[in-house]
């Protein structure tokens, strides 16, 4: 008889529930947008309840699709966009406040002044992460001193923080779980990454009392952790941060292997297994999935990727879907000269700056809309290659070969462009729903559906490599432009 797994991808733009067999491959997709708000400058909004509307939603597709019923399902997944902060009240499940997207900037004042403090070092040391508005920590901060009586009520437990991850599971348990998995508890400012715990020096800092957060549980879930679906009960066994989801998707399960995910934002992640690797490069030391000892990976975060696509659908009006913009990129053999940096909501790694803006630069007119496609995809590998050469700096060598996955990565463009720039193939497997594949696999381990991550990489197949053709030379002069760009665009907001 089949086995089927559940996964549930809930992204910073949509939701979308997956089926898989048990030979890993997808046998049903649904997927619902959800809005975006942007009530000022910098600030980027979700409403919590339209999040868990909008993946029930799904659910119900994707198995009506499937012909399936809740029955057929062995265990269940969760990936989920990291850092965007949900408060809710404990004995309602009603948010307080609106969820504060991981893209949003409000809370720049408050690391600052954090930073002035002298404290960035205790936070990293323990973190591994650095103080930016980015992380959950100080959106939460900022959320009980900012509702009435946050702190008071947030200390008497009457409130509860999640992020994505954990407010689903509370949905889907009716509120008899409030737990995170240790991927995302790792993005909060507040887990120590050497207990994978939170740490109460860090809830000082931030003035936050413990009773409203999560426990933290391993990725690879419980089996008393049920879902409540159409009156069954289902295990959910794999519960994972979106980007530490896809490394383990793209099999990545040894030190040194490493992925880019080309999604909204763009994260390249490399594995250093059981070792809690710190950043000289003003990186990121993180969690990584893992279905015993606690593993860590190198993570460098890009905050607009495959949204700048949307920037030239959506703003510009360039293209009218997004699929347009590779033909529009090839009407030109160069970018003239042009170049953009997104930095729409500010810089990410290697530069953390929350007041850089976005900036398009080169312009002549001699200049088209085919230029600006081309800059626009090139600014997108422009970051990712930042990002790889300062983790083969921390790592004492790059990766032999770079696995990539998310929208963006099915835009062959895009995919030379990143190969000549970093001087290693770039390998597209054939499925590149590795977000929500990863939290399929740690379900299907946890379940028993599979028995090794051996087995696991037994069924990664390839569709497309990418070699470099372009001289290191080149590509040094290519990325020597781009700082100049990206030097223009910092402490203007």
């Amino acid at each position: 008889m089949a086995r089927y797994i559940l996964a549930l991808d809930q992204g910073t733009t949509s939701s979308r529930s997956i089926i898989f067999s048990d030979e890993g491959q997808v046998v049903a997709m649904a997927q619902k947008e959800f809005s975006q708000y942007f009530p000022k400058p910098g600030w980027v909004e979700h409403d919590a309840e339209e999040i868990w509307a909008s993946q029930r939603e799904t659910i119900k597709e994707a198995l009506n699709s499937a012909k399936l019923t809740a029955k057929d399902i062995q265990a269940i997944g969760i990936a989920n966009q990291r850092e965007t902060t949900i408060l809710w009240d404990r004995r309602t499940g009603k948010p307080v406040a609106p969820a504060i997207v991981w893209q949003d900037r409000r809370t720049s004042d408050l690391c600052a002044n954090l930073k002035e403090s002298g404290v960035e070092s205790i936070v990293s040391a323990s973190t591994g992460l650095l103080l930016d508005p980015y992380f959950s920590g100080t959106k939460l901060a900022w959320l009980l001193s900012t509702i009435e009586h946050g702190k008071e009520r947030a200390t008497r437990g009457e409130l509860c923080f999640g992020t994505v991850d954990a407010w689903l599971i509370w949905n889907l348990t009716e509120g008899e779980h409030h737990v995170t998995d240790r991927t995302n508890a790792s993005r909060t400012l507040m887990m120590n990454l050497e207990c994978s715990d939170w740490d109460h020096s860090l809830l000082s800092i931030l003035d936050i009392h413990p009773s409203c957060l999560p426990k933290i549980i391993n990725s690879t879930g419980s089996p008393a952790l049920l879902a409540k679906l159409d009156d069954e009960h289902i295990p959910i066994y794999g519960i994972a941060g979106d980007q530490q989801a896809a490394l383990f998707g793209q099999c990545c399960h040894r030190p040194g292997m490493a992925k880019n995910t080309y999604g909204t934002g763009c994260f390249l992640l490399m594995h250093t297994g059981e070792s809690i690797r710190p950043s000289n490069h003003r990186l990121l030391t993180t969690s990584a999935c893992s279905t015993g000892k606690a593993q860590f990976a190198l993570e460098g975060s890009v905050f607009m990727g495959g949204a700048i696509i949307q920037w030239l659908r959506d703003g510009l009006k360039l293209i009218n879907s997004s699929a347009e913009v590779e033909a529009l990129a090839r009407s030109t053999p160069d970018n003239g000269g042009v170049y953009l940096v997104p930095a729409f909501t500010g810089l990410g790694s290697p530069h953390w700056d929350p007041l850089a803006t976005g900036l398009l630069i080169g312009l002549t007119r001699g200049s088209h809309r085919g230029h600006v496609a081309r800059a626009a995809l090139e600014s997108i590998a422009f970051q990712s290659a930042e990002l790889m050469a300062c983790m083969a700096a921390d790592a004492g060598q790059a990766p032999s070969e770079l696995r990539v996955d998310g929208g963006a990565a099915r835009n062959d463009l895009l995919m030379q462009c990143q190969s000549d720039l970093i001087g290693v193939p770039i390998v597209r497997p054939k499925m590149t729903e590795t977000t929500a594949l990863g939290v399929a696999y740690l379900a299907g381990l946890g379940s028993g559906i599979w028995e090794s991550t051996e087995q696991l990489s037994s069924l990664w197949e390839i569709d497309k490599v990418f070699e470099p053709k372009i001289s290191k030379d080149e590509a040094a002069e290519r990325m020597t432009t781009w700082s100049k760009a990206v030097e223009r665009s910092k402490n203007w907001y």
